[in-house]
């Protein structure tokens, strides 16, 4: 049996397949890659609303007087000031300092948040981080699918399909219990993947595609990942498996250190490594702005008068910017302005060295 025959089809899977959408396995789970016209798609992000089945990220519910506490152990951004109802992103680490995933944590009680990471695979991880706290986690993401809103027009768009004040919801908050969205019990969060303004709703596997139809029959344009990989390296974020692996890189090479909380009161693997590391990191995380029309594959080296100075991690061709990518690169090159050369094909072209995010770099739009 193949790898796309074993992977886990999500609760919206049917709906999407009925809609000609095309999928890809990954990570253990069928993503919904392309429904024919990916302009299209990034366009309704970027523009106006659209909704992208998300179900594939992996959740795992953690309870006990220890979970918030556990959950700060192995994640370095302020977890322990996590209030109820927000929801904070960062790197998931190692005893090293090193990257093992990135993702969020949800505080919905003080004996009981979410966790959300790219990675299935880490029960053991968490377990061994975890010895010693009083706290029980379970994986969930089959009980939890969900589809995010995403778009300039996404708090317009949900608004009448609502019971909640969409107006009081802030940035990285969402609600610890259920409201409805087009007559479907969902928890709402203003949160996502995109570099919009946009929310996501988990809904129980029963009321799956009727939450679909709701959303879709308003008017939302249905995207995937072929889409939102445009969307979000020109935000500059990051997908362990593309920009880093496991135990391999800091967050200071990944652009993670600005949700790495060195001062915060909390206490996480890794971090007095970290602490040297911050001293002189020896790596940026920037975005390039290339030559010509020719995308470079995953992983393009990077030089600068012959010499490596780095690796695209992750390219794409842009409607707004042309062909760009993130890369890592050696922080003496990592000047905004400085120009170095990517492999493409048997050849390099120049580039130019610019901010992380290109896009909405400030993050404006999404806390609009």
């Amino acid at each position: 049996m193949g790898e796309e025959e074993q992977a886990i089809k999500t609760a919206f899977y049917d709906i999407q397949a009925a809609m000609g959408a095309t999928f890809a396995p990954d990570g253990g789970w069928l993503w919904t890659d392309s429904f024919g016209d990916i302009g299209a798609e990034y366009k309704a992000v970027r523009e106006d609303v659209g909704m992208w089945d998300v179900s594939p990220l992996n959740k795992w519910d953690w309870r006990g007087p220890d979970a918030v506490k556990a959950a700060q152990r192995v994640n370095a951004n302020d977890v322990a000031g996590l209030q109820v109802g927000q929801v904070r992103y960062g790197p998931f680490l190692d005893g090293d300092g090193l990257v093992v995933d990135d993702g969020t944590v949800y505080k919905l009680a003080d004996d009981h948040v979410w966790v959300m990471t790219n990675t299935m695979e880490l029960k053991e991880y968490f377990a061994e981080a975890t010895e010693g706290l009083d706290v029980e986690i379970e994986y969930v993401a089959f009980q939890m699918p969900h589809i995010a809103v995403q778009g300039p027009r996404s708090r317009d768009f949900l608004t009448p399909l609502t019971n909640a004040d969409l107006t009081t919801l802030r940035y990285y908050r969402f609600y610890p219990d259920k409201v409805e969205v087009g007559g479907v019990p969902v928890w709402l969060s203003r949160t996502g993947f995109s570099g919009e303004l946009g929310y996501e709703l988990f809904v129980a596997p029963e009321n799956a595609e009727d939450l679909w139809k709701a959303v879709h029959g308003a008017g939302a344009t249905p995207f995937a990942n072929a889409a939102i990989e445009i969307c979000r390296i020109e935000s500059g974020m990051v997908v362990t498996g593309y920009d880093y692996e496991a135990h391999t890189v800091t967050p200071y090479d990944i652009g993670l250190d600005r949700v790495t909380k060195l001062d915060g009161p909390g206490e996480f693997l890794g971090k007095q490594k970290l602490r040297e590391v911050a001293k002189n990191p020896p790596n940026r995380f920037k975005t390039l702005v290339l030559e010509g029309d020719e995308v470079p594959e995953y992983g393009a080296a990077v030089t600068k008068d012959g010499e490596p100075v780095g690796t695209l991690t992750s390219p794409t061709s842009s409607p707004r910017f042309g062909v760009i990518g993130v890369a890592t690169l050696r922080t003496d090159v990592a000047v905004e302005g400085n120009m170095v050369d990517v492999a493409v094909g048997d050849g390099t072209v120049p580039a130019s060295v610019t901010r992380n995010s290109i896009y909405d770099p400030e993050k404006k739009l999404p806390r609009s």
